[in-house]
């Protein structure tokens, strides 16, 4: 068997006010999810457990995102989160604070036999 993937979906997500780096990445993973609705697991007649998910999400601070909370959006399969630094922190100049910017992609494979034998 063999990792493959069948799905990749981005998404982003922000903190406005809060400067809560978790937020944004739970914000960005949920825009990339919540935009469709896929069936690949019944297209292949695999169970929803048997979906890999990977996970990649950026943010300036990514030593400031609680992943716990992140794995806990997934209703099912196997998500595995890698945080890196990316995204933006943009301060604003009219008064104090930054806002929070977080990018988020998503990728769902299957092991599965190759179909080009």
């Amino acid at each position: 068997m063999a990792k493959k993937r069948v799905v990749t979906q981005f998404g982003m997500g922000t903190s406005i006010r809060s400067l809560n780096y978790t937020e944004a990445c739970a914000r960005a993973i949920r825009d990339a999810l919540w935009h469709n609705s896929l069936n690949v697991a019944d297209a292949f007649g695999f169970d929803r457990e048997a979906m890999l998910i990977d996970v990649e999400v950026g943010v300036q601070r990514p030593d400031l995102v609680d992943a716990s909370v992140l794995m806990g959006i997934f209703p099912y399969g196997q998500p595995h989160i890698t945080v890196v630094k990316g995204g933006l922190d943009i301060v604003r100049h009219d008064k104090p604070g930054t806002s929070v910017v977080a990018n988020a992609a998503i990728m769902v494979s299957f092991d599965m036999e190759p179909t080009d034998v």
